[in-house]
């Protein structure tokens, strides 16, 4: 399999992981606080990746006695990101905390351009200019929500846009990294120092009188963080960053369609959003920009 094909694998693996990881938050915030939550994603991907890497490859914890400064940094966004996001989706919904989001990839699909000089073809900035026209449409029922809102809503989303920026710090940090070290090795540090920033803020009382259910929930919330993280690592060892920052933009989809379901069937668990044919509409563009983006040219394969 080519680079650029495993790439796109784990781009996509890594949207499909995010596509419910905010309705996942949004749910475990009715029991359990914020700051709980993000220590808790980070405590359970660092000990899943640890078990791993303890036979996989020991010496990959080496990373830990000394980690490059640009790694420090890499840890310090992503743990804000975390923070942020998570604020954000407690004070909005989850489908307006992906829209806004967003902008980390995009943010990230710039740098590939500017930072990392990746060609752009053509086709790709065709493709851009269509995925950009799609989101106009796909969340316009979102925008329309977010200007008629109180200032709660605002609040939560500017914490969101606040992550998406620590975001793409650590996504532009990380693609310089893992061109000279291990994912899992970086990863470990990048899920570890959180675990250590968090820890003094956690209480963690209220975790020992979880029922089972929600213990399967933040389970679900650490495994997301491991498996996501670590395709995102491995995409943007094997392929331009503005190529996963496009895959990665898809995951709203994947929401806002969990989302239409939920809102079908009526569950009473979760606040349900606006949608109309424009949003489908919106979906369709947005697909075909990426598809556009994503696609390795003729000439390449040859």
């Amino acid at each position: 399999m080519q680079n650029h094909t495993k790439g796109i694998i784990y781009a996509s693996v890594t949207a499909f992981f995010w596509g419910f990881l905010a309705i996942a938050l949004k749910v475990a915030v009715r029991e359990i606080d914020p700051i709980t939550v993000v220590w808790f994603r980070f405590f359970f991907a660092f000990s899943m990746l640890a078990i791993w890497q303890l036979f996989a490859a020991p010496a990959s914890f080496k990373i830990l006695l000394k980690p490059p400064l640009l790694l420090i940094f890499a840890a310090l966004a992503l743990s804000w990101n975390y923070m942020g996001y998570m604020l954000g989706i407690h004070h909005t919904t989850p489908s307006n905390a992906q829209l806004f989001i967003q902008t980390g990839p995009l943010i990230l699909a710039t740098a590939g351009f500017v930072i990392f000089k990746e060609k752009v073809q053509r086709r790709q900035i065709l493709g851009f200019a269509i995925a950009i026209f799609g989101f106009s449409f796909f969340y316009s029922d979102q925008l329309s929500a977010f200007f008629d809102s109180a200032g709660t809503y605002k609040k939560g989303i500017l914490l969101t846009i606040s992550g998406a920026i620590a975001w793409a710090t650590y996504a532009i940090l990380q693609k310089k990294l893992v061109a000279k070290y291990p994912a899992n090795s970086l990863n470990l540090f990048l899920f570890g120092l959180p675990v250590l920033i968090f820890a003094p803020f956690v209480d963690f009382k209220p975790l020992l009188q979880l029922s089972f259910n929600w213990w399967l929930l933040l389970a679900f919330l650490g495994a997301n963080t491991v498996i996501a993280y670590t395709c995102m690592a491995n995409a943007l060892k094997y392929t331009e960053a503005n190529k996963v920052s496009i895959i990665i933009i898809l995951n709203p989809m994947i929401t806002f369609i969990t989302m239409g379901v939920l809102a079908q069937v009526n569950v009473d668990w979760i606040e349900h959003e606006r949608f109309s044919l424009i949003t489908v509409i919106g979906a369709v563009f947005v697909f075909a920009g990426a598809i556009l983006v994503a696609k390795k040219s003729k000439k390449k394969q040859a």
